[in-house]
């Protein structure tokens, strides 16, 4: 009988462990997907800069940045901070918007049923009539609010920060082809998504975009080569300029379907690396992917003269698949099963990632069509279910069973962020100088403000997560972590399924 008693210490501590597995699996309903979906949108209200409007809905923060530009004359106010400091960015504000702008474009309707379209539109226009702004000529764009080296020795609330806020900008004869395609395709998308809402608006987006379009192409060099340290190496174009202007050009051709910018991907796929590139990751710094997949609805659509880009698209979906799934994936996914790229701010690329998944399936869905993956088929629903599953490990279905959005579930309590670390001018209306407020960075309490739906940097390889504030590779918020997984949680809150 002894080895029947042993089968059965072995069945209970395999049930067991089972059992601690299956723990860290939550299941989210429809109605848990659409609160994850308000709060993620409702981050911008946090990274907001400028005179506040009267709706507002985060109400411990307040305005700040008034007098940007002034000292070099021009009115800079307004935009987003990147992240957890007080630097507006413009390349990766740009790119922000231009996703939040794609993520209208492509579930407008799913984002209309769950009653966020209105405040995805107001998160957008926020960040466009900051961009505006910045074109004050035809060859001129101010890309930089803050520099970045002074900002990062203090830690003040953005209502009350006496850092230098010096302005930057490129310009015929320091050019920045990068930041300024960027700024294009942000103007162009958006000009989509505020078509039929407002008209007038729309069209002066797409002006704009055509305008700054036209400076990135006709003068041509990498921003970060005539800023310097003024962006690097916080955001500095590591991967040049060229994937930029396919990214503008390719915006600029779904705003106007117009043949010149057809002909513009098609003669210059080669060249800016569009139709030969393929990529494993898309973010603020890299646009090819999102360029492919966008151009690979119009092969779907019957334009094979971008069949190239198609190719591509192809490429990166196989990239970031599991291997379970792709046999030629270039990525590798945690013992937890959350896509992994690199230990700094990874969850950028998994909410990117499943943002170009989801939208993959819609096309190839809507095209009856499949992908292909080392001579694997892989359906749509394969994509969707990936999609979901990344989802689902940033919302608490992990090891750690720990929400990496803030106010969903069971969060970290040391957001890497000035303004939500800090107490509000509300509660505490005595200025906060420059260092001083390192009394609150190194204390071990919690935060003093929630940072509604912020999705932070997140675990490394092996899930392991440490909550603390001086760790901003993993506990710092950005914007462009959390645009892409708004349309994501749009479907997911519309039930839509995939096959």
């Amino acid at each position: 009988m002894r080895p029947v008693q042993l089968n059965l210490h072995i069945l209970v501590l395999a049930a067991l462990v089972w059992a601690s597995l299956v723990s860290t699996a939550l299941a989210f309903s429809r109605a848990d997907y659409a609160n994850a979906l308000d709060k993620s949108i409702l981050f911008f209200d946090l990274q907001r800069s400028g005179r506040l409007p009267s709706w507002q809905r985060i109400s411990w923060r307040g305005n700040s940045g008034l007098s940007d530009g002034g000292s070099r004359n021009v009115d800079l106010s307004g935009g987003y901070y990147d992240a957890g400091d007080n630097v507006k960015f413009n390349l990766p504000m740009a790119f922000s918007v231009a996703i939040l702008a794609w993520n209208v474009v492509e579930f407008g309707d799913e984002l209309r049923g769950a009653g966020q379209l209105g405040n995805t539109l107001n998160a957008i226009r926020w960040g466009t009539d900051y961009l505006l702004k910045c074109n004050t000529g035809p060859n001129e764009l101010w890309v930089q609010v803050g520099d970045p080296n002074t900002d990062h020795q203090c830690w003040q609330r953005p209502e009350e920060m006496n850092t230098p806020r010096a302005a930057y900008k490129v310009d015929a004869n320091r050019p920045g082809s990068d930041v300024a395609g960027e700024t294009a395709a942000a103007l162009a998308a958006a000009s989509i998504a505020f078509r039929g809402v407002d008209n007038a608006y729309s069209s002066r987006l797409l002006a704009s975009a055509r305008r700054v379009f036209a400076f990135a192409d006709k003068y041509r060099g990498k921003y970060s080569d005539v800023l310097g340290g003024a962006v690097c190496p916080f955001y500095c174009s590591w991967s040049g300029y060229q994937d930029e202007l396919v990214w503008g050009a390719t915006w600029l051709y779904k705003a106007t379907g117009e043949n010149g910018y057809l002909q513009y991907l098609i003669r210059n796929g080669n060249a800016l690396g569009g139709a030969t590139v393929t990529m494993n990751t898309f973010s603020w710094d890299n646009k090819y992917a999102g360029a492919q997949v966008l151009l690979a609805q119009s092969v779907l659509q019957g334009e094979k003269g971008l069949q190239a880009y198609k190719d591509r698209a192809d490429g990166y979906i196989c990239a970031v698949l599991p291997r379970s799934i792709s046999p030629t994936t270039r990525l590798q996914y945690s013992p937890g099963g959350m896509l992994y790229y690199m230990r700094n701010s990874n969850m950028q690329y998994v909410t990117s990632a499943s943002f170009l998944l989801t939208t993959y399936a819609r096309y190839l869905t809507a095209a009856s069509r499949s992908v292909t993956c080392g001579g694997r088929q892989v359906t749509p629903g394969q994509l969707f279910a990936v999609a979901r599953r990344q989802v689902d490990y940033i919302l608490g279905s992990n090891p750690k069973g720990l929400s990496y959005m803030i106010g969903f579930g069971r969060n970290p309590t040391q957001v890497h962020h000035r303004a939500a670390s800090l107490p509000s001018v509300r509660a505490h209306p005595y200025k906060i100088q420059c260092t001083q407020g390192f009394t609150w960075f190194n204390s071990q309490n919690p935060n003093a403000n929630i940072a509604t739906g912020a999705v932070l940097g997140g675990p490394d390889q092996n899930d392991n997560f440490y909550d603390a504030r001086s760790n901003f590779a993993q506990t710092e918020p950005t914007t462009y972590i959390n645009a892409p997984i708004v349309g994501v949680l749009s479907e997911l809150a519309a039930g839509h399924q995939y096959y």
